[in-house]
């Protein structure tokens, strides 16, 4: 069987935990396993890259950033392959683009879009363990990219895509995904199996255990995701395709996000154009808007103009870059002003059992009441509901949720 085994900077973070790692590679190999492995940067190494890159320049090119910090990546898989050959194990590394991977020219949030793993099939055939850096890949002027926080998931399933491995291991510093974070709940319980569309939501909500876009392309592959510890043997969660097990409970699982900022234009011209004209605004300058509600005006008069306030949310780190846009956006569409908060977070409720079950959103408003937690924005989607509220009580929201759908119990609440 050949096997897709990828590990974080957690479980890089030190030479002993690389041996660690090296020796369970060469344990699957002796398994009779063909095994390749992708390896993040040691812990914290990727921050103090960008430090040591933010020392020089506040703004450094893009292109010259990835040069330095895809070298994070190139560090781990050199000492992974000299921890194997201490071991007397044969082993080959290879950068991004010697694995073949290539991607668009989004220098930092690139994304991959072919893969010749020649290279890697050959020296498999040899008897080796193949490691590869993820995060990387290069682009069709033969730069070196990066994918972003979270690369090395996509690097994991996108080689498991072109080798057609039979499983894509990613192993972490938890023991597989759970109903929420265990910091915030100490009642939270690790989930044996979860859908695509689930994980895909709950990466996209705040859940840190896996990158989004790498749930997304094993979906439209059908790679079956094992995320297990680095440093146990026990049986993780599997990432697989939805079935009606699934279906029979409403909620699976509660996010948190405090990384969320929101922007609202107050007294905007109620008229066709506007939203797309801010709109276009934000996305051209590549920042992502998730949530966004428009109060449409109800004045009766005709002779008076109508009026809206148009909110939405966005990263935190894009809020002051997004408020300087809307500052001159709102002199040209005629709004009053521009306004903005940063002391929010997002608490979102996720589960494809939503779509067949009622009352899932009147509990979470009654839970969230009993709580006196005030919601000042609401958003919805077949299989999530999300909510805007003060910061200060995103935790308390957390644990008020899980008790009310009682994820704590294998036999999840039917409502």
């Amino acid at each position: 069987m050949r096997i897709i085994q990828k590990y974080g900077g957690s479980s890089v973070a030190t030479i002993d935990l690389i041996r660690g790692v090296a020796k369970r590679a060469i344990t699957a190999k002796n398994e009779g396993h063909e095994v390749v492995v992708v390896l993040s940067a040691m812990k914290g190494e990727t921050d103090r890259l960008l430090k040591l890159a933010h020392s020089v320049t506040p703004d450094p090119s893009p292109r010259e950033l990835d040069n330095i910090l895809a070298t994070g990546e190139q560090v781990s898989i050199g000492l992974f392959a000299l921890a194997c050959q201490e071991f007397g194990e044969k082993v080959k590394s290879f950068l991004g683009f010697q694995a073949g991977i290539k991607t668009d020219d989004q220098h930092g949030r690139a994304r991959v879009t072919d893969l010749d793993p020649a290279r890697i099939r050959t020296e498999l055939a040899k008897g080796r363990i193949v490691a590869v850096a993820g995060f990387q890949g290069v682009n069709r002027h033969g730069d070196l990219t990066t994918l972003g926080r979270g690369g090395s998931d996509t690097t994991a399933v996108a080689l498991s895509i072109g080798l057609k491995a039979e499983l894509c291991e990613i192993y972490t510093d938890v023991d597989g995904i759970y109903t929420t974070d265990p910091n915030i709940c100490d009642k939270a319980r690790k989930m044996d199996r979860i859908s695509y569309e689930e994980m895909m939501e709950l990466a996209s909500l705040g859940a840190k255990v896996m990158e989004i876009r790498s749930v997304e392309l094993a979906m439209n592959y059908g790679v079956k995701i094992h995320v297990r510890h680095a440093h146990s043997q026990a049986v993780g969660t599997l990432i697989c395709q939805e079935d009606s097990d699934m279906e029979k409970t409403p909620v699976r699982g509660v996010t948190l996000s405090v990384n969320e900022a929101r922007v609202t234009l107050l007294q905007v011209p109620d008229q066709p154009g506007v939203a797309a004209s801010i709109l276009n605004v934000v996305a051209k300058a590549g920042i992502v808007v998730d949530m966004i509600i428009q109060n449409r005006s109800h004045n009766p008069e005709p002779a008076v103009e109508k009026m809206t306030d148009f909110s939405f949310t966005v990263p935190l780190p894009d809020y002051a870059k997004t408020m300087e846009l809307m500052e001159a956006v709102s002199h040209e569409i005629g709004a009053k002003s521009v306004v903005g908060e940063q002391n929010i977070a997002k608490v979102s409720l996720v589960g494809v059992g939503m779509r067949n079950h009622a009352g899932v959103a009147a509990l979470m408003f009654q839970a969230l009441a009993k709580e006196n937690i005030n919601l000042s924005m609401i958003s919805t989607s077949e299989i999530k509901i999300s909510c805007v509220i003060d910061k200060k009580y995103g935790e308390l929201a957390v644990r008020a949720l899980h008790d009310a759908f009682e994820l704590e119990r294998p036999g999840d609440k039917v409502i």
